[in-house]
């Protein structure tokens, strides 16, 4: 099977494009306008939340389980992820792009979240739930880590009602540049 090229991947991200399988088959890539970030210095989890996520006893791990949070994304009626964006995005983890956020339960994987890091920018693809609460907790777990590494824009890509739920807003995509720009700068 083929995969999509490390350096092309990098390119494209560092341009603001990404990759998804359609349900032709076929790979597509994406550059939407408007675009969806996260503001990262407003996210903050309420305190229902909070206490949700201790009540589970979540614990979190990076980069722990990197293709198991993949092919968990993936597992799902509809999706825009195949072996071939499956084998590229392992690829750009063993190269150091790609990482990984894992919430674990009581030794189980139970929720996460994968993506694309480039300096100061990190491109959320996609992230998964078991158990209630879990993939959120991944969420606010991989916020806490972004911001710690000074990271300035979180990418979402497109606005559902998940991620809106989540702090996500939509900015126009010259806008959504110039915020790259000053992440990969």
């Amino acid at each position: 099977m083929a995969t999509i090229p490390l350096a092309e991947l990098v390119l494209a991200y560092s341009e603001g494009r990404f990759p998804m399988c359609h349900d032709d088959g076929e790979l597509y890539w994406h550059d939407p306008d408007p675009r969806a970030i996260f503001p990262l210095m407003d996210l903050r989890p309420n305190a229902r939340a909070l206490r949700a996520f201790r009540r589970a006893g979540f614990t979190h791990s990076r980069n722990g389980a990197f293709e198991a949070v993949i092919r968990a994304c993936a597992d799902r009626e509809e999706s825009w992820i195949d072996e071939r964006i499956i084998a590229s995005f392992l690829n750009m983890h063993s190269a150091g792009y790609a990482h990984s956020l894992e919430t674990w339960q009581g030794g189980e994987l139970v929720g996460g979240i994968y993506g694309v890091a480039l300096k100061g920018a990190f491109f959320g693809e996609s992230m998964f739930s078991r158990v209630p609460n879990a993939g959120k907790a991944a969420f606010f777990a991989l916020v806490a880590h972004l911001r710690s590494e000074g990271c300035i824009l979180f990418d979402t890509q497109y606005v559902n009602d998940h991620t809106r739920s989540l702090g996500a807003v939509e900015v126009d995509r010259d806008v959504f540049r110039t915020m790259l720009k000053g992440a990969l700068g």
